[in-house]
């Protein structure tokens, strides 16, 4: 490994990118090729009461049109709550609701634009502590919270956290937000489907992750792995917004349908509005600290805002059980997350999913504690960072630790002199 640590390597496929060679899934152009264009909801919450699609069927030029009732296996997919296309319930603005195939993109618009809709539009709810109410609007039947094995709440306890803050010579709360994001790859989503010589349904993606993919559209279109294709390549920018499904099961379904090769590509706003992204989370920490910098207890509240449907929102909840007291050894935590749907696009992953959002707050919760006891900030870090057999807060016993190392690289880099106590230190001993 020496021979690459610290030493530029050049990319692979770097050529192809700053010439203007490498070909994308939208590069991809094949005779006799349709183009789809999908019909969103104009509202954020609502239910369907009228759907009709003959005049855009009807308009020269137009190849297909399917909807719901054309899903030829399940009409869902995600965490098993989201739909193709609803049947009737619509949870978000901008949901798909039919899809038109046409000889090009401006026939096909103009033929989603004749659909005849009726939506009896309904009151949504945005803010995720609204949802949580009894009273609220429902996003969904069942209610609004996610139910995890211990309840409407991921519950983790590990010590006393009562004790702790009685045994803190400080004690610091406050409240964090961190909102949604999108991850504005510069490729949108796109898919190119077509059936082969072999009859085998052929679908081009840009998902990062043709692995997740294939279970579910084998489900959706109710075919076995053997009868389907699926071809990744080049992504231009993923960063977790292409782990999952955008348009390649709306393009599949078409090439089945009309068995012609189709190209589904969303625009630059419809990616902006309608992907999925980063969910927003509200954090609410009460800490308390020792006057020798020993975090004591940490009580914690997590709200992630999972949008309208659940897809990883609720695994997001579950992931920050190891981070909630970020890389530090804290003997007493109590952890209350919730899973929370509103009427908003759907939360998924996004670079250091979830990892990221509690991360920044643990960090800011750290450089408060160290105010709060006159401490400098890199020492109260040096006196709680995980050392090998810690444990985590969900109990995970710590191996090959490394944070006090990566702190000292850091101090160095950046021409800070540490005090000779700290960098005697180490991760292998306390």
């Amino acid at each position: 490994m020496s021979k690459y640590i610290g030493k530029p390597i050049p990319r692979y496929d770097g050529i192809g990118h700053v010439t203007g060679t490498t070909t994308y899934v939208d590069d991809i152009d094949i005779p006799g090729m349709l183009y789809i264009k999908v019909l969103h909801s104009p509202v954020h919450k609502g239910i369907i009461r009228r759907l009709d699609v003959s005049p855009a069927e009807g308009t020269p030029g137009v190849a297909g049109v399917i909807t719901a009732k054309d899903v030829p296996g399940q009409n869902i997919y995600g965490a098993e709550d989201q739909p193709v296309f609803p049947e009737k319930y619509i949870r978000f603005k901008g949901e798909r609701l039919a899809a038109v195939a046409a000889v090009d993109e401006d026939t096909a618009m103009e033929a989603v634009e004749k659909i005849k809709l009726d939506i009896e539009e309904q009151t949504p709810v945005f803010d995720p502590n609204e949802a949580m109410k009894p009273d609220a609007p429902k996003v969904r039947p069942q209610g609004n919270l996610w139910e995890f094995n211990s309840g409407k709440s991921r519950i983790l306890r590990k010590g006393d956290v009562e004790k702790g803050f009685e045994e803190a010579d400080e004690i610091i709360e406050q409240n964090y937000i961190t909102k949604m994001n999108d991850h504005a790859s510069i490729e949108p989503h796109a898919t190119v489907a077509y059936i082969d010589g072999n009859d085998r349904l052929t679908i081009h993606s840009v998902t990062q992750a043709r692995h997740f993919f294939l279970q579910p559209l084998c489900s959706i279109l109710n075919l076995p792995l053997t009868k389907i294709r699926l071809v990744g390549g080049n992504i231009g920018g993923g960063f977790g917004g292409k782990n999952e499904l955008h348009t390649d099961h709306v393009a599949a379904i078409m090439a089945l349908k009309i068995r012609k090769p189709v190209k589904y590509r969303m625009t630059r706003k419809e990616d902006l509005l309608y992907s999925v992204k980063r969910g927003a989370f509200m954090f609410e920490y009460k800490s308390g600290v020792k006057k020798d910098g020993r975090v004591t207890a940490h009580k914690i509240r997590a709200i992630h805002d999972m949008g309208a449907y659940q897809t990883l929102g609720a695994y997001a909840i579950e992931k920050i059980c190891l981070y909630i007291a970020g890389p530090y050894a804290v003997p007493n935590v109590w952890y209350d997350g919730y899973a929370v749907y509103t009427n908003k696009p759907v939360a998924s992953s996004m670079r250091g999913y979830a990892t990221i959002n509690v991360n920044y707050t643990s960090e800011i919760q750290m450089n408060l504690l160290a105010e709060a006891i006159g401490m400098d900030p890199w020492e109260i870090r040096f006196i709680n960072a995980w050392r090998d057999g810690d444990t985590a807060p969900n109990m995970w016993k710590v191996v090959a630790a490394g944070l006090i190392e990566t702190m000292k690289k850091a101090a160095e880099m950046e021409g800070i002199d540490l005090p000779n106590h700290l960098k005697a230190m180490s991760s292998r001993r306390r």
